[in-house]
């Protein structure tokens, strides 16, 4: 018996493509931001560094309330991005939007720690050589800081896997179509088909184990260089 034969290709390619879109974007939006604020002080930057990081502490329902109240039909964007022809209600591109929001602060705090501990006299330098602001930050900061926003980065794909607060509310729960892993596993388990949520559980470990063993090696190899 192979995978496609309990019905788990569709969450899982689904879960792999949400996961990876979402931790591609937060990659991009999450480093930036960590870039602009990282060494900062005073209470804007301050303010700004709760909001990024909002997401960790609150429940996946209320982030997908929160996202809802947003880009929902009757949301502050709804109807905006129905005039051009978006809708990320009950759709695939929904989940994407709901797990990139989940995973951002994972990203945006190692992004930022890493981007923290870079020896600033290497900066310096390289502004001294008249180097811009941009410049300095892709040919010194980001190289020197790669190895710990790449752990966060896997760290967020791990966790895209496995959302399903956030996801459930904004695109539902429609197998083939938005049905990920989580959700594949909670329908299994309510229809008591044992067997599919087991594989499902194992295959969904598996992945995440895999990149949390990974994560773990490249930040005892940061640490100890």
């Amino acid at each position: 018996m192979n995978i496609s034969d309990l019905g788990l290709a569709s969450p899982l390619e689904l879960s792999l493509r949400v996961a990876g879109l979402a931790t591609l974007i937060s990659f991009i939006a999450a480093t930036l931001t960590a870039w602009g604020l990282a060494r900062r002080r005073g209470p804007l930057p301050a303010l700004l560094d709760a909001l990024c990081s909002l997401p960790l502490v609150l429940p996946p329902t209320v982030l997908g309330y929160y996202l809802i109240l947003l880009v929902g039909r009757r949301g502050v964007f709804g109807h905006w991005l129905e005039d051009i022809g978006i809708n990320l209600i009950f759709s695939w591109q929904g989940a994407v939007v709901a797990a990139t929001v989940v995973v951002f602060p994972l990203i945006y705090k190692s992004a930022r720690a890493a981007l923290e501990q870079v020896d600033r006299r290497l900066e310096d330098a390289a502004r001294t050589l008249g180097a811009s602001e941009w410049c300095v930050f892709v040919s010194v900061s980001l190289p020197l800081a790669w190895k710990g926003i790449f752990a966060g980065v896997m760290l967020a794909f791990a966790r895209g896997m496995g959302e399903f607060g956030a996801t459930l509310m904004i695109a539902g729960n429609i197998p083939g179509k938005t049905q990920t892993l989580a959700l594949a596993i909670y329908d299994a388990f309510q229809a008591g088909d044992d067997a599919r949520a087991a594989v499902l559980v194992i295959v969904t470990s598996a992945v995440c184990v895999g990149l949390l063993v990974t994560a773990e090696l490249l930040m005892k190899r940061k640490v100890g260089t």
